[in-house]
């Protein structure tokens, strides 16, 4: 098994000169307990609605603001944890939609922090976070169809040697790496700003860990912490 360390471009310091993100990669096996998740994200949204940590709303308002040094809107395309969020806020509960994503959506919710969960067989080359040149190809869909669209230039991407992973940081993940139901070999990226205290990020991957070995007994997990260097 080979511990991803995703690359993160220098030029991120100019933007954010403390982002920290754990990566935690996972050879995994058949999920044994689906029903688990299920609890594990319900746990997470009545968290948020009763006793939140005192530093998420500051973590989630840091995310915006790092948004718009990119051009970026954060009230248009905020931040995914900052999504999620709102809707527990709103709704109560986010709905079910398959064992691995309910467990990366509850950490999400219960800590402000952006999850992104990655399909790595159908990576190529190494994960990199970096300012876009406006040619890269996202695949997405629009108006219920596949269609490929290039980020704007200038804003800050999750890429692989093919294209477009992730567009504006972690707002929308793109369909060739997203995980199915059937994926297991899995890459997970926490993504943490100066705000969200450096243990309460340790934890949260400490955390989705543990739900994932409970999920998969026997999976492989191995995780590395990634900041950026100017």
């Amino acid at each position: 098994m080979i511990t991803v360390v995703p690359h993160i471009d220098p030029r991120i310091a100019h933007i954010t000169p403390n982002f920290r993100a754990l990566s935690i990669s996972v050879k995994g096996t058949e999920i044994q307990n689906p029903q688990y998740a299920v609890q594990v994200l319900q746990q997470a949204c009545q968290c948020v609605m009763e006793n939140d940590h005192a530093w998420a709303e500051s973590h989630i308002n840091a995310w915006g603001a790092v948004f718009r040094q990119f051009g970026a809107k954060p009230n248009k395309t905020p931040c995914s944890a900052a999504a999620l969020r709102k809707r527990v806020l709103k709704q109560g509960e986010i709905p079910s939609i398959a064992p691995i994503v309910d467990i990366y959506n509850a950490i999400s919710i219960q800590y402000a922090i952006p999850v992104g969960g990655e399909n790595l067989d159908a990576y190529q080359g190494t994960p990199t976070l970096t300012i876009a040149d406006g040619t890269e190809a996202f695949e997405t869909i629009k108006d219920g169809a596949p269609i490929v669209e290039s980020p704007d230039a200038g804003e800050i991407i999750w890429r692989d040697d093919i294209g477009v992973t992730c567009r504006r940081w972690n707002w929308r993940q793109g369909l060739r790496t997203r995980i199915e139901s059937d994926t297991r070999n899995m890459w997970f990226i926490l993504e943490s700003l100066p705000e969200m205290p450096l243990d309460c990020l340790q934890q949260a991957g400490a955390e989705m860990i543990k739900h994932l070995q409970i999920l998969m007994p026997d999976a492989m997990i191995q995780h590395h912490m990634a900041s950026v260097v100017g």
